[in-house]
């Protein structure tokens, strides 16, 4: 081995180039061997007399043995790397330069290895495929429930609407009932102003209301008693219970039973009925009825979704 006379790196005898800085090692190695022989100091020199016109004989000198070299050979390690693009020299592994022309090593990537498929991912693709059965048996259950449950669907439905959304008050074009108490006409129940009451002579009376257009009835307010003034809400009789019919347009009609409670506040009352057309309200049963008195209804209000 030798060192790289730019670089001080060690390269092997018969390269021709640094494998660290690419530097030309051909001079150096020729400087080295071709080194001249010295002469020796040491060796007496004799002269012999001359004789006339002849030049003077001269005793040859002691000849200076060469440095010894050693015939050793340099065991250096076979080359296994890669070989040059350039040239095909094969270089050890780590080299930047070719040995021989001195041509830039590039390290060509290691081919990537296809991945084994192990029973691990046989498992996860299989459960892949049972979660996207299951996924879509869900889907055709919700289907199939959807169609053979549409009436109930479309009332959750609506009846979402109706708890998210606005309601409005709705007022009916007609009005009638099945008795009524002379100056207490059946108008009364939806006349907001004048504070009057409609009268019914006994119990179990009903008020009827027509709409002009079919609307989402969402609820309505009933206020019992002949007034909202406590010291006039035990003048006349209450009803106890209320049986409100919704009819719609295609003359279905359905029915909400409300129990009332006894004092001057409105009470609500959810309906949640689409195109509606007509109402009617058969109160039932009385609260305080003695003689001389009547049922006595003060308000009904309507509430359709906004």
């Amino acid at each position: 081995m030798r060192s790289c006379t730019t670089c001080g790196a060690k390269v092997a005898r018969d390269d021709d180039f640094c494998g660290t800085c690419g530097t030309y090692l051909g001079w150096g190695s020729k400087a080295e061997e071709a080194e001249p022989e010295r002469p020796a100091e040491d060796a007496p020199t004799q002269r012999i007399p001359a004789e006339p016109d002849q030049p003077a004989a001269v005793q040859p000198a002691v000849p200076v043995a060469p440095r010894p070299e050693s015939t050793a050979p340099v065991e250096e390690a076979a080359p296994d790397g890669p070989p040059c693009p350039a040239c095909s020299t094969p270089n050890p592994p780590g080299r930047r330069f070719c040995r021989r022309c001195a041509r830039p090593l590039a390290s060509a990537p290691e081919p990537e290895k296809a991945p084994r498929r192990t029973r691990r991912s046989r498992n996860v693709d299989g459960h892949k495929v049972l979660r996207r059965l299951i996924v879509l048996c869900a889907l055709l259950v919700l289907v199939v429930g959807g169609i053979l449950l549409y009436p109930f669907g479309q009332y959750a439905v609506q009846d979402f609407l109706d708890k998210t959304s606005g309601t409005a008050r709705i007022g009916p074009v007609r009005t009638a009932a099945s008795a009524e108490v002379p100056g207490h006409p059946a108008a009364n129940a939806i006349d907001v102003v004048n504070g009057e009451y409609w009268g019914a002579p006994e119990p179990d009376a009903w008020i009827e209301f027509d709409f002009d257009q079919p609307f989402r009835l969402v609820s309505m307010l009933v206020t019992i008693g002949p007034s909202s003034k406590a010291e006039l809400f035990d003048t006349q009789a209450r009803p106890t219970s209320a049986h409100i019919t919704a009819t719609t347009v295609d003359g279905k009609a359905e029915t909400r039973t409300v129990q009332l409670t006894d004092h001057a506040d409105p009470q609500q009352v959810n309906i949640g009925v689409s195109d509606v057309k007509r109402v009617r309200v058969r109160f039932q049963g009385a609260t305080d009825l003695t003689e001389g008195k009547h049922v006595a209804v003060s308000l009904i209000e309507f509430f359709r979704r906004n």
